[in-house]
């Protein structure tokens, strides 16, 4: 098995105690990783056996707690599959057609300029994608993605300060939301992002108008689970 640990061990189970307690998330954080070969995914672990989008994959890991792994024939939404580097940009995505469409923009040239700046792997780097509630992970994750009501993301926000301070930076454009803004975007840049979410995945993966995501590599584990605790229970915390 191909999937080596972090040169500094992480607790994988106590840091996502951890999220959930002093966040009040609703179900667990979501390990992510990106398998490259067949051969990153580890023994024994199964591959979802429908064809769903990526926004709905992170709810089973969430909310129902499933391991698995999902090659691009599994993947459902074209847009996600292609910011996560397992199909290529189809045409009426391209040109801005699509979501032009759905009455999302002005014009098909404000899609298309949209659609050129959403952070994307490249095409074919991706063999498959892999989940799994935190606490119980199977593979060394690249990214945590964290669903939670504003107030849990104020700590976490708060909590990617605590060491050095300065100012949160956050990219979205409300859509591709959990695809591209939460997934790709922070494993390309390593930096932690903050979305409001998009249309596919409230109506389709139960995000909840209440609701933000929120991706973080998952090398800061150690770092946030430790500065949360501490936010948390500042004097001037609410």
């Amino acid at each position: 098995m191909t999937d080596a640990p972090m040169k500094i061990p992480v607790d994988y189970k106590e840091s996502s105690e951890v999220l959930q307690k002093y966040l009040g998330i609703d179900g667990s954080p979501v390990a992510f990783k990106f398998a490259t070969k067949k051969e990153d995914i580890p023994a024994g672990m199964e591959e979802l056996d429908k064809t769903i989008r990526h926004c709905m994959m992170v709810t089973l890991a969430r909310k129902e707690k499933k391991a698995f792994y999902a090659t691009a024939d599994k993947h459902e939404c074209n847009g996600g599959a292609w910011a996560l580097g397992l199909k290529e940009l189809t045409p009426s995505l391209k040109t801005g057609e699509f979501y032009f469409k759905l009455g999302k923009f002005a014009s098909a040239p404000a899609c298309r300029r949209t659609i050129e700046h959403i952070p994307h792997i490249a095409t074919g780097e991706t063999y498959a994608t892999m989940y799994a509630p935190l606490e119980s992970t199977p593979f060394t994750p690249q990214i945590v993605i964290v669903v939670a009501n504003p107030r849990g993301m104020l700590k976490l926000a708060q909590s990617t300060l605590f060491t050095l301070g300065g100012r949160v930076h956050s990219e979205f454009s409300g859509i591709q939301s959990i695809c591209a803004d939460t997934t790709a975007q922070t494993f390309i840049t390593g930096r932690p992002n903050f979305s409001l979410g998009c249309d596919g995945s409230r109506k389709f993966s139960g995000i909840a108008d209440g609701e933000m995501v929120m991706g973080f590599p998952a090398e800061m584990l150690p770092e946030l689970t430790a500065a949360i605790k501490v936010v948390v229970a500042a004097p001037g915390s609410k």
